[in-house]
């Protein structure tokens, strides 16, 4: 077991008592082979977890609504699980539950995403974050009984992931245009594409293809993204022209959270995210609660744009943790 800080610290040796407060019989059949996804609870866990893991690797995606990368994290494994063909599950347990907690302690998750694969009854590997689809590739096909997975639309939309973060967005557009060209529906490759496109200063084109995605796919993170990048561009462009004035005023009286709010916006819109991100986090230290938490809400709408891997998402999501648990 690879223990790299992406991994979880340790794998339970044993999941003893765990069928008793199941509520499962021992004996009890496994899922059906044709639902390899699915949401299941402490009440489900051995029959679809423990007892269909003796059949083929069990991938438990533990998650909860308000963690946002696990909205990266958990499309990629489903994408991923489809293109096994049947050789392996997905199970996703929401810790967010409270009847789900004894099982996350038995676990010891300790931060969210975690994910825990499953063979023979036995948890056998693990890693915590969202980790690059390569990774999660490459992490599965390790498993046994696994085997190599096909997916040539995953590898085009990585490297367009990774142009958009060097800001290559003509590389990035054609990047998410091939994975495009073999998954027409592909929703990681949409949002990738409409967000180069934002990029490239081409909003309508970016629109369209936003306002075509299917309403059960709105908040895919990749959509997210791109939507809150189009919003911050439209609100920056209105208030970039304004930076001098705005400094000023924030300068005479430090407490107009107002006026520093829309310095941050300006400050975005004219390119300079990380000063953008300063100003808010200044806010939220003097007063998280004003005006319905709106600096905080600014900043999640950043890192939504940037996205959960980017050095300095990583970094503000930190600073705003201290000042939150403070």
């Amino acid at each position: 077991m690879d223990l790299s800080p992406k991994s979880p610290a340790s794998l339970p040796g044993s999941l003893t008592g765990l069928t008793a407060a199941a509520g499962t019989a021992p004996g009890a059949a496994p899922a059906a082979a044709a639902d390899l996804i699915r949401d299941a609870d402490i009440t489900t866990f051995m029959e679809d977890v423990v007892q269909a893991s003796m059949k083929q690797p069990v991938l438990v995606d533990f998650w909860a609504p308000w963690c946002g990368p696990c909205k990266q994290l958990t499309p990629a494994l489903e994408k991923l699980v489809k293109a096994a063909n049947g050789k392996l599950r997905l199970v996703k347990i929401n810790v967010d539950d409270p009847k789900n907690q004894p099982l996350a302690q038995q676990l010891r998750i300790q931060s969210i995403p975690a994910v825990y694969a499953f063979s023979q009854g036995q948890p056998v590997d693990g890693f915590v974050g969202a980790l690059p689809e390569s990774q999660l590739k490459k992490f599965v096909e390790g498993l046994p009984g696994a085997g190599a997975i096909e997916d040539t639309a995953a590898e085009a939309i990585e490297a367009g992931k990774a142009a958009l973060g060097n800001q290559a967005w003509e590389d990035a557009a054609t990047a998410f245009s091939t994975a495009l060209g073999t998954e027409p529906e592909n929703i990681s490759a949409l949002g990738g594409l409409a967000r180069a496109l934002i990029g490239m200063g081409e909003i309508e084109g970016a629109k369209e293809i936003l306002a075509d995605i299917p309403p059960e796919k709105a908040e895919h993170a990749d959509v997210v993204a791109a939507r809150s990048a189009l919003e911050l561009l439209e609100a920056g462009s209105q208030a970039a022209g304004n930076l001098k004035p705005l400094e000023a005023a924030v300068a005479a009286n430090p407490n107009d959270h107002q006026a520093r709010l829309d310095y941050a916006v300006a400050l975005h819109g004219a390119g300079q995210a990380e000063a953008a991100i300063d100003q808010l986090l200044d806010i939220v230290k003097r007063d998280r609660k004003w005006n319905e938490e709106a600096a905080r809400k600014q900043l999640v709408k950043i890192f939504e744009a940037m996205g959960p891997m980017d050095p300095v998402v990583v970094d503000a999501r930190r600073r705003l943790s201290s000042i939150l648990f403070a």
